[in-house]
């Protein structure tokens, strides 16, 4: 196998493998919920955001035929979907980092692996000179660094739904 092949070969299982760990962090998202009977410490919009995300890309790898699109994008979707069920379920109101000035309800490892999967994502599409890859996949990265910047700004603190007592 020539060099170019192992490249695109090493890159394209970097996607994949990517793109599941980054699935999976949703997990330890439901397992909480489940547990609390709660959605405390999670935010809704990413599991919408990429379930949107996974239905539009499993349409392009349908219509190209492409397997490794159609498989990573069918599991993206299952699990988005019954993560957003989960969520829906024992949402009773919702919270906001800048409200709040707190980043508790933000997900740092789901941060990391979606910084991870959109620049492997997009390196891909540069590599095969598809836009149709690469394109989408640049708001992950920007809204991965946009994420990175409020846990800097703000740290994960507990919430403080109490009043302080005065000594």
């Amino acid at each position: 196998m020539e060099a170019s092949g192992v490249a695109d070969s090493l890159l394209s299982g970097a996607c994949v493998l990517f793109t599941l760990v980054m699935y999976s962090t949703g997990l330890s998202d439901l397992r909480h919920m489940r547990m609390t009977r709660s959605v405390d410490s999670v935010q809704f919009l990413p599991f919408l955001t990429t379930d949107i995300n996974n239905l539009g890309w499993l349409s392009y790898g349908a219509l190209k035929g492409d397997g490794t699109l159609i498989f990573v994008n069918a599991t993206g979707a299952v699990l988005q979907t019954l993560y957003i069920s989960v969520y829906l379920h024992y949402c009773p109101r919702k919270a906001k980092v800048i409200q709040t000035k707190s980043t508790q309800r933000l997900s740092f490892s789901l941060t990391i692996a979606t910084l991870l999967t959109s620049t492997s994502w997009t390196l891909y599409g540069f590599q095969l000179r598809d836009p149709y890859i690469m394109v989408p996949n640049i708001p992950g990265i920007l809204t991965s660094f946009v994420r990175l910047w409020l846990f800097w700004k703000y740290p994960q603190q507990p919430d403080r739904t109490y009043p302080l007592l005065q000594t």
